[in-house]
């Protein structure tokens, strides 16, 4: 599998094509290349050679897109039926053991990390810290467990699942049946501007507007610094998560085209009603008022039992016991889902030229090794397939990866090459190179509906120059 790597910083032209010497992150399989896109038979019989130019898309490492032609039933097809068996003891035990790592790390640090047993506080105050890596690392373990049973993929019984995902997702402060109901609806509509729930990407006209610069000087800014990206990436993982749910940040913004019908006049913000708390809220129906209580009341539990350990045993004490591996899990969930989402190779779509199949390509599978694939149940290894089929569990995940790659042949995209340092790398490559979206320079019929990635770097892709109005 090939790295999406970042070029030598040089704008790269607007005319290459798919024999770029630019490498590409989409891995072609061997079994089998995809049939030749009806949209690219269709500009080579009947438009003129400029024509087809004019509606090349090119990805911001300078690669020729091409539109997938596969249908989701050439996908379900592919995959051995095995795959789909879900199995309630297997999931149950995946969870005890999360629970367990949790449980007995707790034990071991209260009981002998201690002034008594370790009396060098520095050396103290680092075990502390590793325990608080640790914890998260198992929490976030136990956040996908629960991810599972909202898909329904951790057992056959739906009272089961959401039982076991309530108490799972209430325990790390996540409202489950809120969260549930809007990540279904962020499957339905993957990389659809219009409909996503979820790392809806910042425009060209958003991303000037957000510097208080016209759409046509972005391509004239300077370059953002090393520190303003650090500082940007550093907001985003420890705010990104509790930013979404309460103001839906990075969430649609087109509540009142929505078919809940709730919409009008809402907009994401701050004291607007649209989060994830609010059974009113334009992100729902009705119908799921009831579910959005139990989500609140599964939250005011726990945030009273948190309110009584911290009287109890002491602030600073409960900081360290739970706070700062809770933010350690907000991480990584954050890290996790937009690396799923964000890469220079990935389209996103208007709503006019989306369909399911386009927008579950729209995501890209990584490598995280041991941490990823035993630790955090393969959810970043995984994630294409998981959006083609998510009511797979976990351990049938790589065996129908490798089946749902025959099918897609050059439109699945992985970044594996450098393994766990690939990983943490991608979140400053895509920070430096993924900052807003547009469609190709002079792009024609269901080109424009298909943007790419570009940014102010001068990293991949040079971005339109456009004229002033």
């Amino acid at each position: 599998m090939s790295s999406t790597a970042v070029p030598k910083r040089m704008a790269l032209q607007r005319n290459l094509t798919a024999q770029s010497s630019v490498a590409s992150s989409a891995s072609v399989s061997p079994m089998e290349s995809p049939r030749q896109s009806p949209s690219s038979t269709s500009l080579s019989s009947l438009a003129s050679e400029q024509d087809a130019k004019n509606s090349e898309m090119i990805d911001t490492l300078g690669n020729q897109f091409e539109l997938p032609n596969y249908t989701i039933k050439e996908i379900r097809n592919a995959i051995p039926a095995h795959c789909y068996e879900r199995s309630a003891a297997t999931g149950l035990y995946y969870v005890f053991r999360d629970m367990t790592l949790l449980g007995t790390t707790f034990y071991l640090f209260h009981n002998y990390v201690t002034a008594e047993t370790v009396p060098n506080v520095y050396l103290r105050s680092g075990l502390w810290a590793l325990y608080t890596v640790l914890q998260g690392l198992f929490g976030t373990g136990l956040w996908v467990l629960a991810h599972e049973c909202g898909h329904q993929s951790f057992s056959t019984s739906k009272v089961l699942n959401d039982t076991v995902g309530w108490i799972c997702h209430s325990l790390l402060l996540v409202p489950y049946f809120s969260w549930k109901i809007s990540h279904g609806k962020h499957h339905k509509a993957t990389g659809n501007l219009s409909r996503d729930m979820v790392w809806i990407p910042k425009t060209r006209e958003q991303f000037a507007s957000g510097l208080g610069k016209a759409v046509h000087e972005v391509s004239e800014l300077m370059e953002e610094t090393p520190i303003a990206t650090f500082i940007n990436l550093l907001s985003q993982q420890l705010f990104g998560w509790p930013m979404y749910i309460i103001t839906n940040v990075t969430g649609h913004d087109n509540h009142e085209r929505q078919p809940e019908g709730r919409g009008k006049g809402k907009k994401n913000g701050f004291f607007s009603g649209v989060n994830h708390f609010n059974p009113n809220s334009p992100l729902y129906e009705a119908k799921d008022a009831k579910l959005i209580l139990l989500s609140d009341l599964g939250l005011a539990l726990v945030g009273t039992g948190l309110y009584y350990l911290g009287n109890t045993y002491g602030w600073l004490n409960l900081l360290v016991w739970y706070g700062v591996p809770y933010l350690w899990v907000n991480h990584w969930l954050v890290a996790i889902t937009y690396l799923q989402h964000t890469d220079p190779t990935l389209p996103h779509y208007q709503n006019e030229v989306w369909n399911f199949t386009r927008g579950a390509a729209a995501t890209i599978d990584r490598e995280f090794g041991f941490i990823g694939r035993q630790l955090l149940h393969g959810i970043i290894e995984t994630h294409v397939l998981h959006h083609y089929v998510s009511t797979i569990p976990f351990y049938h995940a790589d065996e129908a990866t490798e089946a749902v790659k025959k099918v897609m042949g050059k439109h699945y995209r992985s970044d594996t090459a450098l393994g766990s340092w690939g990983f943490i790398k991608a979140m400053w490559t895509n920070a430096r190179m993924c900052q807003w979206i547009e469609p190709n320079t002079d792009a024609q019929g269901e080109s424009k509906g298909v943007l790419f990635y570009r940014n102010r770097n001068g990293l991949g892709l040079a971005p339109a120059k456009l004229q002033k109005p």
